[in-house]
């Protein structure tokens, strides 16, 4: 006899999903201490976190690529909650770094091309959170380009131009925001400590999104229930009254 047909089978599971949507400090954000596992962490048995981060890309990159993370009229595909943080390739100086260079103009544009296109799918904007690139420690970043054979290919100032283009978008389309250029130099305090090599984050860098960035997710996802019942809850003798209602809890 098939497991299904021995306890009756209940309505397939619906698991919540955050998209974690970004370049490599994405992309980073599930190693030890990374911001996108604390995140994880917290949401176990309400949602699935999703790490969609892709090193080195930028916001021409992703645009192309969101249609192939989301599409319309799949209820698993449309999220409860999406990080989009691009910014720290955009901002590479076009002379050194050409090919992940994207003209400020172009990468505001392309964040509203995102935005609207979750919007489109069905993601609306109070479900979206953009999140500005951190600042850059020149010095620090310095030494791994030359380590790679290259000159240094990116300023700080022109990283906050960049952060603040992040920042007009979120108000113009209605989205939440997470200023972490603003946020790790706030009081004028030395922001190296947060990043490990100049650009990514480090322990503590994470740590400083981490805490953050979730009150921002809290919001959107309080209301979800905790998936499946407390051990402590589920009927001893006929566990499968207990384990194959609606999941909620």
């Amino acid at each position: 006899m098939a497991l299904c047909e021995a306890v009756g089978c209940g309505s397939s599971l619906v698991w919540p999903r955050v998209l974690l949507f970004g370049d490599s400090i994405t992309q980073f954000s599930f190693q030890q201490g990374g911001w996108g596992a604390s995140l994880a962490d917290k949401l176990v048995r309400k949602c699935d976190v999703l790490n969609r981060g892709f090193s080195g890309y930028n916001t021409r990159w992703a645009k192309i690529i969101l249609p192939r993370l989301i599409t319309k009229g799949n209820i698993l595909d449309n999220p409860v909650a999406v990080t989009i943080f691009f910014g720290a390739n955009d901002s590479a100086l076009k002379e050194e770094n050409p090919k992940q260079h994207v003209p400020l103009d172009e990468y505001a544009v392309n964040l509203k091309s995102m935005v609207r296109y979750l919007q489109a799918v069905g993601v609306p904007e109070d479900r979206v959170i953009l999140i500005t690139p951190p600042p850059l420690c020149e010095a620090a970043w310095e030494k791994q380009c030359l380590m790679q054979g290259c000159k240094l290919n990116r300023l700080k100032s022109v990283v906050g131009e960049y952060a603040r283009a992040c920042l007009q978008v979120a108000q113009e389309c209605g989205t939440d925001v997470l200023d972490l250029w603003t946020l790790m130099q706030r009081d004028g305090q030395d922001f190296s400590s947060y990043l490990s090599d100049g650009l990514h984050l480090s322990p503590k860098g994470n740590e400083v999104l981490s805490s953050h960035l979730w009150p921002l997710i809290e919001r959107k996802v309080s209301s979800l229930p905790l998936l499946l019942p407390y051990w402590r809850d589920v009927a001893e003798a006929k566990p499968e009254l207990s384990l194959l209602g609606d999941g909620d809890h």
